[in-house]
């Protein structure tokens, strides 16, 4: 019987929270999808794991037994896929660097020219994370070390150094109204359709809706996109509206206009890596480089437009 490790994370998740909804937080998914995946588990188990009632979640006998022992088994299974793709990365000399999509794209050539004169003998692999890819290949132990917006799901696992905030802009369509102001409250876009990342994306696309700023739980969805270009075209034809960090607002896009957002705090960014990195000297040089230079420089990733209006 072969089973997707992602659902045994899933199960324990369940099980320390005891509850579907606070595990879902934690997992940064939406809580139907979470129900779904343990329910896809008990079926491949044939067993069932959960006692499910109004006040919570509580295991099973089976779901104790699968508790237990399931943490010995993925972090034994984590630790022979991290050894072995950084064994092979090392020898070949190769940093592997994963970054989600806008995350200090306009410091990354010069953080590879710095680290490349310190250790001229290595090359920089770069994994561009997708849209449902938020920790950019660091789950799946393809990457060294990443640079992500945060938070994002497992965070509390990884050694996390924050560089720098930056503001969430609204993405507008052109002829929407009011996409002439210089000045947007936050209060006056709730009702907005979004454009949003698909629904497996969980907490993520809640996430750049503004929902974790504001008393709903919800929001209307007038399309889903998966990749930037389908998010950007969403918008240009007028099916909704986007929160996006000030940085985008750099990249003119035909029909699209982009404008400060006032009562909804920051979006962060953060070199991350796993315990596996740690005591690595190249990956610790690399943390210095991204340190110096971006944490030195931050402001000028919104291209002196904080608080300016782009269109």
């Amino acid at each position: 019987m072969d089973i997707d490790t992602r659902l045994l994370r899933y199960f324990l998740a369940v099980a320390d929270a005891e509850n579907l909804p606070r595990a879902a937080q934690r997992l940064h998914v939406a809580q139907p999808a979470l129900a779904t995946q343990i329910k896809q588990l008990e079926q491949q188990l044939g067993v069932e794991l959960f006692i499910r009632s109004r006040a919570g979640w509580t295991l099973t006998a089976a779901g104790k037994v699968m508790s237990e022992q399931i943490p010995e088994l993925l972090a034994s299974w984590d630790r022979i896929l991290r050894d072995t793709k950084s064994d092979a990365s090392r020898a070949s000399r190769m940093l592997r660097l994963g970054c989600v999509n806008s995350a200090a794209d306009g410091h990354i050539p010069e953080i590879i020219q710095v680290f490349h004169r310190l250790h001229p003998d290595w090359q920089v692999d770069i994994h561009q994370g997708g849209w449902t890819e938020p920790t950019a290949g660091l789950d799946e132990g393809d990457v060294d070390v990443a640079l992500l917006r945060l938070p994002f799901p497992g965070q509390e696992q990884y050694h996390v150094r924050e560089l720098f905030a930056e503001p969430r802009w609204i993405a507008l369509p052109a002829d929407h109204p009011l996409a002439g102001r210089d000045d947007i409250a936050f209060r006056e876009l709730w009702d907005e359709p979004y454009v949003a990342s698909p629904a497996e994306t969980g907490w993520w696309r809640d996430y750049w809706m503004g929902l974790d700023s504001r008393p709903a739980d919800t929001a209307i969805i007038g399309a889903m996109a998966r990749s930037t270009d389908e998010w950007l075209r969403a918008i240009a034809n007028g099916f909704g509206v986007s929160f996006t960090p000030a940085s985008n607002a750099r990249n003119a896009y035909p029909g699209v206009v982009f404008r400060p957002v006032h009562g909804i705090g920051p979006t962060r960014v953060a070199l991350v890596w796993p315990d596996a990195s740690e005591a690595d000297p190249v990956v610790r040089y690399f943390v210095r480089c991204c340190t110096d230079i971006m944490g030195g420089h931050h402001s000028e990733l919104f291209g002196g437009q904080d608080g300016r209006r782009t269109s």
